[in-house]
């Protein structure tokens, strides 16, 4: 008759036969250190690959940040540059509607009045923004029924946000708004506003006055740069 085999036996079977493999307990003992090395680096390497994926995702969104911003300022930059470019195309037009029958009563020294504007934008162009603010003010007292007094407070406004006068540079802005919301010149005025309420801190005043220069000027450069700025601040 044959003898059974104990279970307790069956199942010590595994056990028996890897020590005798490996040489006994301390043969056991390093094939569990050495497993628990293999664990504890793989986990190291999973978490290292997370982090990383983690770092890659915020650097590209840090990225995209940066570049609507960096299309914001070339926007404006060029935007300047082509103010610039026109002045003189844009001079010769009002002096043609003083001089025509019906228009504009002509200044007294059309000649010192555009010489006038033409210096305070050399100062600015120039990077003078204190000395091209005062220039622009002092036009803006001395003709007052100029045809360039929209252009002179923009750029008066300009010139005060670049020299950090903020407030002044709002109330130039608010000025263009009020008594000439058509002119060309308005839609940048109202994004010197926002740029003027951004420097003061008031995140939600500049964002609606953003959404305001794409609702009331959609189809101007200013409603693209605020479009840009919107979609990168959200």
């Amino acid at each position: 008759m044959k003898r059974l085999v104990p279970l307790t036996a069956l199942l010590l079977l595994p056990s028996i036969a890897t020590a005798q493999l490996f040489g006994g307990g301390e043969a056991q003992r390093q094939v569990n250190e050495l497993r628990e090395q293999v664990d504890q680096r793989f986990e190291a390497s999973n978490r290292a690959q997370l982090e990383l994926a983690g770092q890659n995702e915020l650097l590209r969104t840090e990225v995209a940040r940066l570049r609507g911003q960096i299309e914001v300022l070339l926007h404006e930059v060029e935007s300047l540059k082509q103010r610039q470019r026109d002045f003189y195309v844009d001079l010769d037009d009002r002096l043609r509607r003083i001089e025509s029958p019906g228009g504009e009563q002509a200044p007294a020294d059309p000649a010192a009045e555009s010489a006038a504007y033409e210096n305070a934008l050399n100062l600015l162009k120039n990077g003078q923004h204190r000395e091209a603010l005062s220039a622009f003010e002092a036009f803006i007292g001395q003709y007052t029924a100029s045809g360039f007094l929209p252009g002179a407070y923009f750029w008066a406004g300009n010139a005060a946000l670049q020299a950090k006068e903020v407030a002044t540079a709002s109330n130039h802005f608010n000025t263009i708004l009020a008594r000439w919301p058509a002119d060309p010149v308005a839609p940048d005025a109202m994004l010197g506003l926002a740029n003027s309420q951004q420097a003061l801190g008031d995140a939600n005043a500049a964002r609606r006055t953003l959404q305001q220069v794409v609702e009331r000027y959609p189809d101007s450069n200013a409603a693209k740069a605020a479009q840009q700025r919107l979609g990168t601040s959200r």
